[in-house]
């Protein structure tokens, strides 16, 4: 499996530039290699930042999906572009630092795991590429509104 991640380009990128590899909780770690790829967009005037955020989650459905075509196996564990995406959307406007980028992780991750509805229904529901996007995009919309909570009343 590793040598198929690490020398696909369609499987490198939806394993997370092959973090999707670890043996252990893959979601997490796809989620801490999202956080460069957020250092390098923070900066971004706020529609750039929406309009790499869009082409990421867009890309990313026929990236996951092909991604689990070829492997046979629908949202592979491993595919962790979703992660990606998910994390990018809940840091969207984000106060600068540290500390918000780690609750944005908490929470992301939170919401990743626990998928109230209708992440729960998206999850189960919805197959092939958008099926593995669009659990996490909800999930980092319920994270986004959450973070934005915290910072409004800090």
């Amino acid at each position: 499996m590793n040598r198929t991640v690490l020398t696909s380009p369609v499987h490198f990128l939806a394993f997370g530039f092959g973090s999707g590899l670890s043996p252990k909780a893959p979601g997490t770690m796809g989620t801490l290699a999202a956080i460069p790829l957020y250092l390098l967009l923070m900066n971004l005037p706020l529609t750039g930042y929406l309009l790499a955020v869009l082409l990421i989650s867009v890309a990313g459905v026929w990236i996951c999906g092909e991604s689990s075509r070829r492997l046979g196996v629908h949202d592979h564990g491993g595919i962790v572009w979703d992660e990606f995406a998910g994390f990018l959307l809940t840091m969207t406007a984000a106060p600068q630092g540290w500390t918000w980028i780690v609750l944005g992780f908490a929470l992301f991750r939170l919401f990743d795991i626990w998928k109230p509805w209708p992440v729960r229904v998206a999850d189960r529901q919805l197959h092939g590429g958008l099926g593995i996007m669009l659990d996490d995009i909800l999930a980092g919309i319920y994270a986004w509104l959450m973070l934005q909570a915290v910072a409004y009343v800090v």
